[in-house]
Formats: structure tokens, sequence, C-alpha cells
């Protein structure tokens, strides 16, 4: 497979006095250039009481800084014929702009403001509340979601990965506006952030116009570091949810490893061969659950022979332990009892057998086209960048890679054994109100 710095352009970094970490990826035909800012804190970094806030002090990096006004950040942006959003996740957050190569200049000025000094107005973050509450409350409409929080209580007893990034409702409602600016105080600022720019530009004139934006700031950020060990499970844990909806949905999930952990490449692997892909190396630029693989062994073992019309796995690779999970939706008449066993018949037989080597070539065959697929665009390199900095380095990649290479079918297998425990699983089973269609 290519290095990540070949596929992302030429690769340089260097750090400011105050702490920021800047990453550039030279692509000299790019007409664009992508500017990202990562902030190493998000939603593991609150607690009871002021969950959601990373993802309401998200909204308010929008809502004006010193020198731009509210609505003119992403005036600024559209107005040179460019793009921008942002997304919160359990251990950093980001920010993002693409441009013209030639209008660089607009988001380096943007991030370099709201670093340190956003516009945290009572009244504009009494608005945003209700924003962010009307977005939860929009996905609490969905299984998928209620599921998904759910699965993560059940997972996690102590470790503040047990509630989603959009926090619980009650903290979101409760929340004092001045949480936003303690937070954004106490976490922000170059020592904790992560400047990365790929594209066209010119190397000197961009490090120029760097130092000149960001040098000056103050170094601020504290260590967000969290010491919270969760507690390894002493049996399964379950739960059982109804609501609205037409299909019967199951989730399972099993403690996995963190992503610097030595087991994560067979972890990495196990998606891949249960699920289709594997998050990490997925031509789709932001990750996440994988589509439909007729050629993986869930759909093989559970669509293909009519018990679900969907399944998917998803390893979670985090900063401290994550998840493995497995969700499928029961097909016609299908009982959710008998699409329970044949996930955990499907696991089981991985952990018995293993891969084939055949399956394990395809695999490495699969991984190589979809790494060379992940950095096409100045903005999916800039995020792949950003996103293995932000996890410890950009040398965490092709050391990801290279063992994901070096697998055989026995490191898979007794990954499996070790993953798939019934001891282990958390499972939540959704029913619709009525009884759907047969669950």
């Amino acid at each position: 497979m290519p290095s990540a710095s070949r596929a992302a352009g030429r690769v340089s970094t260097f750090r400011l006095a105050n702490g920021l970490s800047v990453i550039l990826a030279l692509r000299p035909a790019s007409p664009t250039t992508s500017v990202w800012v990562w902030y190493r804190v998000g939603s593991v970094n609150e607690h009871p009481g002021i969950t959601g806030v990373s993802h309401w002090m998200e909204h308010m990096m929008f809502q004006g800084t010193r020198q731009f006004r509210k609505g003119e950040i992403d005036r600024a942006i559209f107005e040179v014929g460019g793009t921008s959003n942002a997304f919160t996740d359990t251990d950093f957050t980001a920010y993002f702009a693409t441009v013209p190569r030639e209008r660089v200049d607009v988001p380096l000025r943007i991030e370099a403001d709201r670093m340190l000094d956003a516009r945290v107005d009572p009244t504009e973050a009494e608005r945003e509340r209700q924003v962010v509450l009307s977005e939860r409350e929009g996905n609490e409409n969905r299984a998928e979601f209620r599921v998904e929080e759910e699965l993560l209580s059940l997972a996690y007893r102590r470790h503040p990965y047990r509630w989603d990034p959009l926090g619980y409702a009650e903290d979101m409602r409760s929340m004092p506006t001045s949480a936003l600016g303690d937070y954004y105080r106490r976490f922000y600022g170059p020592r904790n952030a992560i400047l990365t720019v790929a594209g066209g530009f010119d190397p000197p004139t961009l490090r120029r116009a760097i130092v000149r934006r960001f040098g000056g700031l103050r170094a601020t950020g504290e260590n967000p570091i969290v010491g919270d060990r969760e507690p390894e499970p002493s049996g399964p844990r379950r739960a059982e949810l109804t609501g609205p909806g037409s299909t019967p949905l199951l989730s399972f999930a099993w403690p996995a490893p963190p992503i610097r952990d030595a087991r994560a490449p067979a972890a990495m692997m196990l998606d891949l061969l249960l699920g289709g892909e594997t998050g990490l190396f997925s031509p789709r630029p932001f990750g996440g659950r994988s589509g439909e693989h007729p050629a993986s062994r869930l759909y093989r073992a559970l669509v293909e022979p009519g018990l679900a019309v969907r399944a998917s796995s998803e390893y979670r690779p985090r900063l401290y332990p994550g998840l493995f999970d497995i969700q499928a939706q029961a097909a016609p008449g299908i009982p959710l009892d008998r699409l329970e066993e044949a996930i955990l018949r499907e696991v089981e037989r991985i952990g018995r057998n293993g891969p084939t080597r055949a399956e394990l070539s395809t695999a490495r065959a699969m991984l190589a086209r979809s790494a060379a697929l992940a950095y096409e665009g100045s903005s999916a390199a800039a995020f792949r960048l950003g996103w293995f900095a932000a996890y410890g380095s950009l040398a965490l990649e092709g050391k990801l890679r290279r063992a994901l290479v070096r697998l055989r079918p026995d490191d898979v297998r007794s990954e499996a054994r070790r993953l798939f425990r019934r001891e282990r699983s958390v499972c939540v089973r959704y029913e619709p109100e009525g009884g759907g269609h047969g669950g």
C-alpha cells in the first residue's frame, strides 16, 4: 500500500512556540486548499451536568469573534466560493473550510481569530441551545440513535464514553451558559490544536501566513487526558427497547482495544471481514459504519438467507478502549431471538476457525484500493492527516497498515476469541411499538 505521505502529497510539519502543531500537505496541481483545525478535546472531557458542552461550543464557534461578527464567518467562506463545517466526536472537535487555493488566507484568519477570541454571548448561546436540543430531539425519533445511546450506557459504567457527543437532554436544558466559556477557556488554545492544510499553495508564503496569524496567540489549552478507566465487565449486559418504527433492530457490542493498542490491527481486520470494510481505511471521507458488502461474512450469514435486511459491523478506534459492534435489522417475520443466535454463531465461528488465507489476501487487496481512494481531494487528505495526528502521530497510519498486512489467520482468530466472548457482550434489542412485523 502507498505510504500516507505519498497519498496525501508532499507532507511537512512544524510546531509554533505556543504549542500549535502544523501539518502541510502540498498538492501542486490542486485548485483548492483545505484548512482544518483539530482540538484534542471532545465529549470524553465532559462530566455529568455538562454533557453536550463540546457540541454546543462547536455551534458557538460560528457565532462570531473579535474580528467577525455574527454571520460573517460563513459569509466570508461563501463569498470566496468555499465550503465550511465542523463536527464533534468523543476525543476531538474539528473545524474545516475548503476554498480556492488563492484565498487560503480567509480560513486562516477565521481559525486564528476564533482559537482564542470566539464570542460566547449568553443570548446567542441560548439560541444555539435550542438548535442543539432540536438536533437531539430529531435523533431521538430514530431507532438507531436510541439503540446506540442505550448501548453506550450499558457498555460503560465509569468512562465518559458512556454518553453520545450530543449529551444528555436534561444536561443540555439545565446547563448554565457560563459552562461554555469555562470549557472554552480551559481546553481551546494552541497547545491542544493541530492545524492541517492540504491542497495547492506556495509553501514559503503559507508558512509565513501561519506564523503571522497564529504565532502571537497565547499558549493556552489544558491537558485533555482522561484518567477514568472502565473496569472489565463481569457478565453480559442486555436491554429491551420499544418505540416508533416498523422494523426490529438488534445491536451487539464488545469492549475493544484503543487505537494505539497492539491488538487494534486485528480488530480492524475483523471489522473488514465481518462487515466488508473498516472505517479508518474506507474510501468514504469520514469513515463510519460500513454499507452493504455482499462478500462480507455478516451479509452472507444474515442477509443472504433472509434473516436480516441489512447487517453491518463497526470497530470504533478511540484514544481509550472503545467498542466493536454489530447491528442488524430483522427481515419480515424473523424473531430477534433467531437473529441474535445467528450473530453469535458467526462471531464464534471466526473465533473457532479464523479467516482463510484467501480471505486475508482479498482483504489486503481491498485495503490497498480503499487507502488509495481515501486521500482523493484536498479535504479528505487534510482530514486523514489531522485525524491520525490527533490520535498520536502521522506515523500511526503507516504503522497500522504495515501491521494489517502482516496479520496471519491465527492472529485474527486469537483476537476474535478474545474479543467476542459472550460474558463481555452488550446487547440491545429494539421492537417497534405494536410488535413490528413479527420480531
